[in-house]
């Protein structure tokens, strides 16, 4: 476990998050389960106040001492004679036995303590741990609060749902559970210790984002149990102590009853109901005092805050009770697929007929699309089934590690691989194995080398399943070797193979594969490949976002053709749902997301974003793909901070897989970002990095990533225009070369921007104006680009031209509904009918403000401009302040859009 400044210091990064306006509050109540964060939460709260903290620490034992805070108190502001003044009535107090509770006593307690808070210099109060502060203390020292309640007060304590009108800081006081850590917050804080995004997942879901829980558990040296209960696994010896501690805060009666709900997958109150009877709602309510379990679920369900509590509880009981557990809820359960389920685990491990059992309750699972119970029932089935009967443990082991590969569930998918690859199986049931133990991992996939080894010696030199196994090393080569050459030769064995042994299926696969790669290049037989994997006869065993439709609907997108794309992607959907494959459905909601952004359908882009988002995270998949779409839609259609949060988690999590092709596509996501609300700077340096990786995996074809008119304009923000000259030079005439079409709008608008940069404003107003006219397919890009030619017509003095652009922007960005373009666009609009219609340098300003003012509009930081102005910082601000209030401007993004940025 890491030391106690350690974990401070990983906290402090991460920070709680608090609602904005317990900020302007004076008394605060902050509660949540041990290790939450409430103390951290606390200490930020107080300094954010403004004024030093007094911090008072009562500890267990001190609860049963009469006034022991209130002697605290005394002594930590001991210099003041008021304190001297408390000590010397707490001492007489002590001296005579029960007084403390005479009236004369407890008046001249109240007295003292009034006056010493009223002596005490301006100071936020935080007293930690409040559930132990004694009664005495609290009875006086809430009178003495009424009496100064100027003084602000922060109170941390363990109670789950604390009665703000009886609690002693305050009948008005605020009181707020401490949030529990997001993902991408426990990732920050686990950052030392270099975990890969599926084990920050996996401790995430096991922490249910307590802090301190998650430290624990990544510094474990063993594993985290795969899923709660299945192993009988215990926890970490440091995990199962804190939340041994937790489980101890709440009767016996109320373990018992948490042990029924960690044994099932699903536990809701009715089933609770039947094994605890009517006592059953008030032990919940104990147990969600404790922090311990979240009733608040819209379908019913209890759910543990940290599923290592139900894995915990159920490690704790031996195998005997367990299974006469199992068989209680057996009894009790009202799902006749999880009813099966508690009959197998109750069985004896050898009995034939659990096996059998679990096999069917798998298939109804699958069938009824519960795809996580069906995976952990195939693998039961083929666990249980005698090793005598040698096929069928093959044939439920393939279909174990085809459900965990579905649902992207890899320690099952290995558990499943293990029984085949140790058993005497065909080459052809390893390879089936161990192919789909490499699907199952994803990017998640280490010792690669040796697993592909593996899968090829098992081959014993078979063509078509050779090919099989080629084809995923091209995966490989191309997504974490970030060599397209290497990935497509190896497609092209796998084609060879494949089809010198008539093996259709996988010829369709290499085929589709190798087109991929030959749009990235910009090879001229792209089209040519993926017409003959289309014509092919389709194998319903292949995963549909590997196959030629899927692949000819992303082709569509990159084409600007949104609507053919989505015709294609509709039914694909259907498809990936019915089979239960989790990463299939992600990769079709995505293209949906983007077919739909394209042609302008922002609410149905976000739907189909923030469902792949979700399918994602509820899987474990890689976060990067479902995060660099998330990114593009929400920026465009939601919220910007959600858009810049994705993309940077998607950031993260690409680097620590070492997914070379979606970190260039969420680093692009972050600089398209970071250039549309008005920091220059910091997107060119994502916008850079962008730009070497595709160098480095030698991307040819713009199409497919368009960075390159996102980085001219940043270039030209920043008045690098030659190298933007450049640029735009060399990707125009690629484009041309390849028939990329669809990439020229774009390019025209950063021309125009160019040339408006160099005082050429009726030029650049044709070409936008030509380029408008080109993108009436796509309404968002037309938005962008008229946007684009309102600021062009207001820098060339035409502000009559400038507001119609600007009204039609916002007109299209509105009924399109997306938002952030919406506002921007209006802003613009606004600005334009408040200013004058003779002049575009705005002459309320002063020099200096104007000077400072078009710094700030070109990204540049306070302290840079502080320095090429030689003022200070300060100055700085105080100069900026002075511009937004003349201008009637609120952020650095509508002063960009307001002020002709400097050429630095």
């Amino acid at each position: 476990m890491p030391d106690s400044a350690m974990w401070m210091n990983a906290f402090h990064k991460v920070g709680p998050l608090l609602p904005e306006d317990v900020h302007h509050t004076r008394r605060v109540v902050l509660f949540g389960p041990p290790g939450s964060g409430k103390t951290t939460a606390a200490g930020a709260l107080g300094r954010r106040l403004g004024l030093p903290v007094l911090r008072l620490a009562p500890r267990p034992q001190d609860a049963r001492v009469p006034c022991a805070g209130l002697l605290e108190l005394a002594l930590a502001l001991e210099a003041l004679p008021a304190a001297r003044e408390l000590m010397a009535g707490l001492d007489e107090a002590a001296g005579r036995p029960g007084s403390s509770d005479d009236a004369g006593s407890a008046l001249r307690l109240r007295r003292q303590t009034a006056a010493l808070l009223r002596e005490a210099p301006p100071m936020t109060l935080v007293v930690d741990n409040a559930q132990w502060l004694d009664p005495a203390s609290a009875v006086v020292l809430g009178w003495a609060l009424r009496m100064t309640p100027d003084l602000p007060v922060i109170a941390a304590e363990r109670t789950w749902r604390p009665e703000a009108a009886g609690h002693w800081c305050g009948e008005d006081a605020y009181t707020v559970r401490v949030p529990p850590l997001t993902n991408s917050q426990v990732a920050t804080l686990l950052s030392p210790y270099r975990l890969v995004p599926r084990e920050v997942t996996r401790v995430h879901t096991h922490s249910g984002g307590n802090p301190a829980l998650a430290l624990a558990l990544a510094d474990a040296s063993c594993p985290l149990p795969d899923r709660d209960g299945d192993s009988g696994r215990a926890l970490p010896p440091t995990a199962s102590r804190l939340v041994g501690e937790w489980l101890d805060e709440v009767p016996a009666q109320v373990r018992e009853l948490l042990t029924f709900a960690a044994l099932d997958d699903r536990p809701d109150l009715e089933l609770l109901g039947r094994l605890a009877g009517p006592a059953a709602k008030a032990l919940l309510a104990q147990a969600e005092a404790a922090g311990l379990v979240d009733l608040g679920q819209p379908d019913g369900t209890v759910r543990f805050t940290a599923s290592a509590i139900g894995t915990e509880i159920a490690a704790r009981q031996p195998g005997h009770a367990r299974r006469l557990l199992h068989a209680r809820l057996a009894e009790a359960s009202h799902d006749s697929v999880r009813r099966d389920r508690h009959t197998v685990l109750a069985a004896d491990a050898a009995d034939p007929r659990s096996a059998h059992r679990a096999a069917r309750a798998a298939a109804r699972a699958r069938q009824r699309g519960d795809h996580a119970l069906a995976a952990e029932l195939s693998l039961l089935a083929a666990q249980r089934t005698p090793h005598e009967d040698g096929d069928l443990l093959t044939e439920r082991a393939l279909t174990a590690v085809r459900d965990a590969a579905h649902y992207g569930d890899l320690p099952r998918g290995r558990a499943a691989a293990r029984l085949i690859v140790g058993h005497d199986t065909t080459p052809a049931q390893r390879v089936d194995a161990l192919v789909a133990l490499i699907d199952a991992s994803g990017q998640h996939l280490h010792g690669a080398d040796e697993l592909f080894a593996a899968a090829l010696h098992a081959a014993a030199g078979r063509r078509d399943l050779t090919a099989r196994i080629l084809i995923r090393q091209s995966i490989w080569a191309n997504v974490n070797e970030g060599d397209p050459h290497r990935a497509c030769d190896l497609a092209g064995r796998a084609t060879d193979l494949a089809e010198a042994v008539g093996d259709t299926t996988t010829t369709a696969m290499a085929l589709t594969m190798r087109a991929r790669l030959q749009r990235v290049l910009g090879h001229p037989d792209t089209e040519t490949t993926l017409d003959h994997a289309l014509s092919l006869p389709r194998a319903a065993s292949v995963p549909v976002n590997s196959t030629p439709q899927h692949l000819a609907a992303r082709h569509a997108l990159f084409d600007d053709r949104p609507e053919e794309a989505r015709a294609a992607l509709l039914p694909l959907l259907v498809e990936a749902e019915r089979m239960g494959d989790a990463e299939a459905t992600v990769d079709i909601l995505r293209s949906l997301a983007e077919a739909e952004l394209r042609a302008g359908r922002c609410a149905r882009a976000l739907d189909h974003a923030r469902r792949a988002q979700a399918l994602t995270d509820g899987t474990a998949l890689s976060p990067s793909p479902a995060c660099y779409t998330s990114a593009l839609v929400e920026g465009t259609a939601g919220r910007t901070d959600l858009a810049l949060a994705h993309a940077r988690r998607g950031i993260d999590a690409s680097r620590q897989e070492d997914n070379k092709v979606f970190l260039s596509r969420n680093l692009f996501a972050l600089g398209h970002l970071l250039l549309v609300t008005g920091r220059p700077k910091e997107a060119l340096e994502a916008l850079e990095e962008v730009r070497d990786l595709e160098e480095l995996q030698q991307v040819h074809d713009p199409s497919v990533l368009r960075w390159h008119p996102e980085l001219a304009e940043t270039l030209i923000a920043l008045g690098h225009l030659d190298q933007a000259r450049s640029l735009l030079d060399d990707t125009r005439r690629t484009a041309t070369d390849l028939g990329r079409d669809a990439v020229l709008p774009a390019l025209e608008r950063a021309q125009a921007l160019l040339d408006a940069a160099r005082g050429n404003f009726g030029t650049a107003a044709r070409r936008l104006t030509e380029a408008a006219d080109r993108l009436r397919h796509l309404p968002l890009e037309r938005g962008r680009t008229l946007l684009a030619l309102s600021h062009t017509e207001r820098r060339g003095r035409r502000r009559a031209s400038a507001r119609t652009a600007a009204q039609s922007a916002a007109d299209l960005f509105t009924a399109h509904q997306a938002h952030p373009w919406a506002e921007t666009a209006a802003h613009t609009l606004s600005r334009l009918e408040a200013a004058p219609t003779d002049d575009n340098t705005h002459p309320r300003l002063t020099s200096a403000e104007r000077r400072c003012a078009e710094l700030a509009a070109a990204g540049v930081s306070n302290r840079d401009i502080a320095t090429t102005l030689t003022v200070s910082v300060k100055t700085v601000e105080a100069t900026l302040t002075r511009v937004y209030r003349k201008l009637g401007l609120h952020s650095r993004v509508q002063l960009a859009h307001t002020v002709t940025p400097a050429h630095e």
